[in-house]
Order: C-alpha cells, then sequence, then structure tokens
C-alpha cells in the first residue's frame, strides 16, 4: 500500500456512501425501531434455555438447520426446498442481491424506503433506478414500477414499506412480476399488522422472493432470524452467497418453539393493530399533524415544524422515536412506533407538549 491511503483500496462506491447506523439512546418510552414492545412469555424463553443447555455448545450447529427448515415449512405451507433462513431477514437480502447485482446490473427501489437495501445495492456496483413514492399520501407509483421493472434484474420492495407503513395491493404487485424482467424481492418484515402477505403469489411466480423476520411481530429481534421463501432453484443460488452456519444453536431454538407457540402472539399483535388504529385517530384530531395511513405496528407523521426540534422535545420527556426527516421527500417527518397502550399515551401528551413548546420558541 504504499503511497496510497487505506481509503485508495475501497471501491469508490463503497467510499462515497454514508453507513447505515443508529445512535443509541436511553428512553423510558422506547418507540424508534418498530419491535415488538411484548415480550415472550417467561415460561417459553425458560424453555429455549432448556433445549439449548441440551445441546453441545462446542459443536456447530446443522449446516442446513433441517428441523428449523422443517418447522418453517409447516408454519407457511411452502416447500422446504425453497426455504432459507438467516441472521435476520437482512442477511438474505444481501445474500439475494449478491447473486444477482453486479457492475453492469439494474436494480430498481421505490423511494423513500428502507436504506440498507440501495446502500448494499451500491456497494455491489449496480445501476440503481429509484421509483419516488406518490408525494400525497406515499402510495406506490404502480404504473411507474411496473414500467421500471421490466428492464431490472431485482426490483426491491417493501411491504408495508418502511419508513411511511404503504401497502402495495396484491393486484398491483401481480402487475410487477408479470412484467418484471428479473427478481421481485418483496421485504415482509411487517406483513402480519396488514392482514396481507404475497405468499399465496409465490406458487405461480417464479420470479418472486419473499422476506420475513421474526425481529418484529415476533418478538425476537434481539436474537435475529429471519427467513426466505422462493422458488427452489432461486433458493439454491441465494444459498451459495449466504454465510455458513449463519445462525447459532440459541437463536434456531427459540424460533423452532415460537413456530410451535406462534398462538402466544396473536394477542399481542392484535393489540398492536388496535392501538395504531386508536393512535391513528388521535393524531388525525391534532391539526399540527398529518398522520399518513399504515398498515404496519408504526406511523409516520409529518408537522409544521422541524423533525428534530419535535424529536429533541420529546426525547427530553423521555420519548424516544425516529427522525426520518433525512430521507428522500420526508422533510419534518418522525416514524413513530406503536407500543403499549401506556406507552402510546405517553407519545401523545408528549407530542401535545413539543408542540407547544417548539411554536413558543419561534
Amino acid at each position: 500500500m504504499q503511497g496510497l491511503s487505506p481509503s485508495d483500496v475501497i471501491k469508490p462506491e463503497v467510499r462515497e456512501q454514508t453507513a447505515y447506523t443508529l445512535k443509541h439512546f436511553k428512553a423510558d418510552v422506547k418507540l424508534d425501531q418498530n419491535e415488538n414492545p411484548y415480550e415472550l412469555p417467561d415460561s417459553l424463553k425458560r424453555e429455549v434455555v432448556d433445549r439449548v443447555l441440551a445441546r453441545p455448545w462446542g459443536r456447530y450447529p446443522e449446516f442446513v438447520p433441517a428441523a428449523t427448515t422443517a418447522a418453517l415449512a409447516k408454519f407457511t405451507g411452502w416447500n422446504p426446498e425453497g426455504i432459507l433462513v438467516g441472521n435476520g431477514s437482512n442477511e438474505l437480502i444481501q445474500a439475494a442481491l449478491a447473486v444477482t447485482l453486479g457492475p453492469g446490473r439494474t436494480v430498481v427501489i421505490p423511494q423513500p424506503t428502507f436504506t440498507l437495501y440501495k446502500l448494499m445495492s451500491k456497494t455491489l456496483q449496480a445501476r440503481i433506478v429509484e421509483v419516488p413514492l406518490n408525494s400525497r399520501d406515499f402510495t406506490f407509483d404502480v404504473p411507474k414500477l411496473v414500467e421500471a421493472a421490466r428492464s431490472a434484474d431485482v426490483t426491491v420492495i417493501c411491504s408495508p414499506n418502511n419508513p411511511t407503513g404503504t401497502l402495495l395491493e396484491q393486484d398491483a404487485l401481480v402487475e410487477v412480476l408479470k412484467n418484471a424482467k428479473g427478481l421481485v424481492l418483496l421485504d415482509e418484515a411487517y406483513h402480519e399488522f396488514s392482514g396481507q402477505s404475497a405468499f399465496p403469489l409465490l406458487a405461480t411466480h417464479p420470479n418472486l422472493v419473499v422476506l420475513r423476520t421474526f425481529s418484529k411481530a415476533m418478538s425476537m429481534a434481539g436474537l435475529r432470524f429471519g427467513y426466505m421463501m422462493a422458488h427452489p432453484e432461486i433458493a439454491r443460488e441465494v444459498h451459495k452467497a449466504k454465510l455458513p452456519y449463519n445462525v447459532n444453536i440459541f437463536t434456531l431454538a427459540a424460533a423452532e418453539l415460537v413456530i410451535e407457540r406462534q398462538q402466544v402472539l396473536t394477542a399481542a399483535i392484535q393489540t398492536l393493530i388496535h392501538e395504531r388504529d386508536r393512535v391513528m385517530d388521535e393524531l388525525r384530531r391534532r391539526p399540527l399533524v398529518t398522520a399518513f395511513n399504515s398498515s404496519a405496528n408504526y406511523i409516520l407523521i409529518r408537522t409544521a415544524q422541524p423533525a428534530r426540534a419535535i424529536f429533541d422535545a420529546l426525547y427530553a420527556q423521555g420519548v424516544l422515536v425516529r427522525d426520518v426527516s433525512s430521507y428522500p421527500m420526508l422533510d419534518r417527518a418522525l416514524r413513530v412506533t406503536i407500543g403499549r397502550p401506556d406507552e402510546n399515551d405517553k407519545f401523545l401528551a408528549a407530542l401535545d407538549r413539543s408542540l407547544d413548546q417548539v411554536l413558543e420558541t419561534k
């Protein structure tokens, strides 16, 4: 490296990007990362520990975790040959992009959306075509999305979309799938809150890849687990870019048990949906706030004041939300995760005080 700085050996596509990062804040009311505020029961956690204690820790897990894959196949109804598991769904998104993108290849990404898709694609030196959401309500611009997908090697769609909460309707997704040149990666991280899934389309659309996570509705964000469903031939190719032994024995045991006892999460998910609708109604009563329709476990809001000022005023009261005002089209916007009823009430009260406080200081 004589005569070179360390950064000179890094691809310019990487150097010009800002790393995906999130500053850690401590707060009494944490509504910034779209997590499920309802913990798994202690009895279930202890059962996970017992299962892990019964296994050797000095040995690798199975190269292909057959028990977990079989449990997911039964849970979803999909062919186990078309299922891959990962250390969070982000790992599987990365693997799917790694086997499809590179110099001279094109990816379509709606905007605004989860920033990791663009970061990964840039790192792979792909050409990125961005399709803006409709600015009035952040719904998907379906005609433009379909047109862009016609010449793309990969089209990445998050539905419900993060951070807007908007859903790509099933008939619109079918139009994209029918016209797409390449794969359509559908990130369903929040599908449990939407009442919709693309799963029924998998059997008839071999270019569809569905990605899911246990970090949201399934209350396992701290353990990092996700899975992918695709045509078996696609899954076999994506598997080549996945790291070996990528999911540890603790996470595998927890995932299998949560699949077995999925009913323990049903009430919490329904409560969060009810709370989302209640908080939405409350926000729409506030003339200084615009709240956008959401099919996820969070709500995007916009105020007349700078987002950072409202963020700081909320945080001073112990309420942590996500400032997303740096995203395309989201000036003065915040994303608020739905918490427990008492947490949501604290947020609403803190928001009212924050709006008053910011107005008084102007």
